[in-house]
């Protein structure tokens, strides 16, 4: 966990960019690999791409507080939310300028793994300019939508909060409804009760009423048995992909259907379906070698933010089979804990060195865009 001095470190990056508006900075040169970083690279995953390591990078942005949700507008350009300061920033979409243009209220800065979370914008934007947020206040985790610097209106509320596993991952579907990771808040046992929204995937409406064909009468509960959903990503087909963190064992990818049991805290990993009741995972990783957050589909492969692994891995797609991981840009940036497709091609990721389990390097934390390749 933290040491003393990441913490001070932490402390004092945080007071040195209290800057909430303005022009983004020159960007520094991208750092090199750590060591350790580039070891782990090594091993059981493989050895990192260097082609596409090599080839049109670029930092979009630098010297941000712990971004968490990226969401991109209709323009190209960029909503970025701050865990730790509740601030959405309007990033351009070639880099050129940065802004704060809402703090949202009544979120829980200083609440352990919480915060502001993830980012949605609504498929119907042009027209009703919605956005939708996942963040932790007082007293849950809760979703809830706005207009760029409106008061937000809470749409799901009472998703148990705590200091670790709030998941927090939103995306709309093809189907047009809102989906949400939601971590068990280390009450495993929340994860098979079924009239807890801890410990799922969530299926709503956009206004959060529970839609037509969701597997349990009444219920926005989609899947169960997860332990922290922090990736969502949906593939040509409309087939749902999460990434989720393990405990000792095994960190993994799922391919989500509606009313599966993927079966913690009775399994992690591959741990044998039960006679049917559970559904194993697609992709397993030691959780030494991973720790997968955020997720995007470019190009039929699967792109894995690894905070653990401090990169981003590829995973090859087939139809409802997943190939092998090899991780990319292993150490160069750091933990990595968000990868989004980007229009017009490419992939934005963000790190999460100043989260206080990173060691954070001039110009953290970053957005960096890099190839899907």
């Amino acid at each position: 966990m933290r040491s003393v001095l990441t913490g001070v470190l932490a402390a004092v990056a945080l007071t040195a960019c209290g800057s909430s508006s303005g022009s983004a900075e020159p960007a520094p040169p991208d750092p090199a690999p750590t060591r350790a970083a580039a070891k782990a690279a090594a091993g059981a995953t493989g050895t990192p791409s260097a082609t596409a390591a090599a080839v049109g990078r670029r930092t979009i942005a630098t010297n941000l507080q712990v971004p968490w949700g990226i969401a991109f507008l209709p323009d190209g350009d960029a909503l970025v939310a701050e865990r730790t300061t509740g601030r959405i920033l309007r990033v351009a979409r070639d880099g050129a300028s940065k802004r704060t243009v809402m703090r949202v209220p009544g979120v829980d800065t200083d609440s352990g793994e919480g915060g502001l979370l993830g980012l949605a914008v609504s498929p119907r934007y042009k027209t009703d300019k919605l956005v939708y947020a996942y963040f932790t206040g007082a007293r849950d985790n809760r979703i809830v939508r706005f207009k760029l610097g409106g008061s937000p209106k809470p749409i799901l509320t009472g998703i148990r909060r705590g200091f670790i596993h709030n998941g927090g991952r939103i995306a709309f579907g093809p189907d047009g409804k809102l989906y949400a990771g939601v971590g068990e808040t280390g009450e495993t046992g929340l994860s098979q009760k079924r009239s807890s929204l801890n410990g799922k995937i969530l299926r709503m409406n956009p206004d959060g009423s529970v839609p037509e064909g969701n597997p349990i009468r009444g219920s926005v509960v989609w899947s169960l048995g997860h332990r922290n959903v922090q990736g969502l990503a949906f593939d040509a087909e409309g087939r749902l992909w999460a990434s989720e963190f393990g405990q000792n064992t095994f960190d993994e990818v799922n391919l989500i259907r509606p009313g599966r049991n993927y079966g913690w805290p009775a399994v992690e990993g591959r741990g044998g379906t039960a006679g049917g009741r559970y559904t194993n995972p697609k992709v397993t990783w030691r959780t030494s070698e991973a720790s997968p957050s955020g997720a995007a589909i470019a190009g039929g492969r699967l792109y894995v933010a690894a905070l653990q692994g401090e990169g981003v891995f590829r995973i090859p797609l087939r139809g409802k089979r997943a190939g092998t991981p090899r991780l990319l840009y292993g150490g160069t940036y750091g933990r990595v804990r968000t990868v989004v497709k980007a229009p017009g091609g490419g992939l934005w990721i963000a790190t999460s060195n100043r989260d206080g389990r990173g060691s954070p390097r001039a110009g953290d934390d970053r957005i960096v865009r890099v190839p899907a390749g």
